[in-house]
């Protein structure tokens, strides 16, 4: 290696190239800073758990007129119904997840400036549409009605998103460096002023910075500090997204004086495919391994039995608390059960794959022997389900019908009988996609001590950030947050 690159010497570096980490890279470039990014992942793995996702964004705005400008075009658009999505909806969207454990102050800079950033990205060269196979029903007026507050996507999900932050960085003269594993921080006179490296060949190396910026992701890849935190059984999690994220670096700013903050006891976790060969950090398939389609039928797990409420909200105001649930059940699977009439609604992108974990039958008996339920036990919840439907309601996924099922647990919307077949069974389990518990800051990410001073030189973004979420996540808010406090970040570094 080049003694000149072993050591060097650059105004702010990066720690992880994901969504937060690039967001703050260019904005300390555009500053006219001089900026190295370090990637753990070679570069044909990198993009930390941003490359895995489906790109979805939650930002305030008023309706499509507000958000045409930066958005792709679509024919679609003229007839589609995009409610406004207001800051106060946000906010509350926010305390209702998480049940008022979310910070307020970093929420308020969120929720204002979700939609300012999105903006800015957008001029710098990344590209946003509207989700319509993931936010959106086609009604029957061949309209669509888009719910839940989350409607702007990047142009070709997390792949894209990645591709694009890395085709601006080269733009901006980023110094991006793959197959780097930042090994520990570099303090003096209690600042940070640079970060230690190895890379596959064994070789290391120091880059010596007026900032550190840390947005190297949680700790959800690291089967002993998921039991020790999360609780027991979650190290049979599966790891949705980059295996790099053992929490290494949270380590190593608690080591120079951190303190830890939000919630380090509970995660993102969704429903995802059980038996798939490769259903772990797959590069290939992403997010595509979810399975978000439970709003639209039922969910038992090996007992035949329901166990949750898979209408209480929104999808994606639910989806990320529901791993968890699934977790805790007998072997840790459970089976999404549709019939024939709601199976063609499910997302073509989550439920048409080669490979699926799928069973299908002509009847409910059938079905049960295939996936080894008793067969008795499973007629009898789904008999005593569509008994209990308020059928008088009209059944409409693009609302919370209020269409409920008067059963324990209740389903509390969009409760529709399954009765024609034949009926299909989607065996999930608990797929992890990052932990919550990250690092204190405050809102402009610079990174806190006991006395709520800032460590000078040492800042934090995206996933590393602890004090957003608790319990549960709205969807599209992480990769919100990580440009916004990544930008905020970059500004100051």
């Amino acid at each position: 290696m080049d003694e000149a690159r072993n050591a060097q010497q650059t105004d702010v570096v990066v720690i992880g190239g994901g969504n937060a980490g690039f967001s703050a890279a260019h904005a300390a470039a555009q500053r006219g800073r001089s900026v190295i990014l370090l990637e753990r992942g070679t570069e044909d793995l990198a993009g930390g758990n941003s490359y895995y996702t489906a790109g979805a964004t939650r930002i305030i705005h008023g309706g499509l007129d507000d958000v045409s400008d930066f958005i792709e075009p679509d024919d679609r658009h003229a007839v589609t119904e995009v409610p406004a999505y207001t800051a106060e909806e946000y906010a509350a969207d926010l305390r209702k997840v998480t049940n008022g454990k979310n910070d307020p102050e970093l929420t308020e800079v969120l929720v204002a400036e979700s939609q300012d950033t999105v903006r800015w990205l957008s001029g710098l060269g990344l590209k946003y549409r509207l989700m319509y196979e993931r936010q959106a029903y086609v009604r029957e007026d061949g309209s669509y009605l888009f719910w839940g507050g989350l409607h702007v996507g990047n142009v070709g999900g997390g792949e894209g998103l990645m591709a694009d932050h890395t085709a601006v960085a080269k733009t901006l003269g980023i110094d991006v460096r793959y197959g780097h594993t930042t090994t520990g921080l570099i303090v003096e006179n209690g600042a940070t002023v640079g970060v230690t490296y190895s890379l596959t060949d064994g070789s290391t190396g120091e880059i010596r910075a007026e900032s550190v910026v840390l947005a190297a992701g949680g700790f959800e890849t690291n089967p002993e500090l998921r039991r020790k935190h999360l609780g027991e059984g979650w190290e049979n999690a599966k790891v949705r997204g980059t295996p790099y994220n053992d929490g290494a670096l949270l380590q190593a700013a608690l080591d120079v004086g951190a303190v830890p903050g939000g919630d380090w006891s509970t995660c993102h976790s969704v429903q995802w495919d059980a038996f798939t060969p490769w259903n772990e950090s797959n590069r290939e398939l992403t997010n595509r391994l979810t399975r978000g389609g439970y709003p639209l039928g039922i969910i038992v797990n090996r007992d035949g039995k329901r166990f949750l409420d898979e209408g209480a909200d929104f999808r994606n105001l639910t989806y990320a608390k529901y791993g968890r649930e699934i977790l805790k059940q007998p072997g840790s699977i459970a089976y999404q059960v549709f019939d024939a009439d709601h199976r063609p609604l499910l997302r073509s992108e989550e439920y048409d794959m080669p490979g699926i974990s799928v069973e299908s039958a002509d009847t409910l008996e059938e079905l049960a022997a295939k996936i080894g339920v008793e067969p008795a036990a499973l007629v009898e919840t789904v008999t005593t389900f569509n008994d209990s439907i308020d059928r008088d309601i009209v059944w409409d996924p693009n609302v919370l019908d209020g269409r409920a099922a008067r059963v324990d647990p209740p389903k509390s919307n969009w409760a529709a009988p399954l009765e024609n077949g034949p009926f299909y069974a989607f065996a999930v389990t608990c797929g992890i996609t990052f932990t919550f518990g990250g690092l204190k800051s405050d809102t402009h990410g610079r990174v806190l001590t006991a006395d709520g001073t800032p460590i000078p030189g040492l800042f934090v973004c995206g996933e590393m950030l602890g004090g957003l979420f608790s319990e549960n996540y709205p969807g599209g808010t992480g990769l919100a947050a990580g440009m916004v406090f990544g930008r905020r970040a970059g500004n100051l570094a």
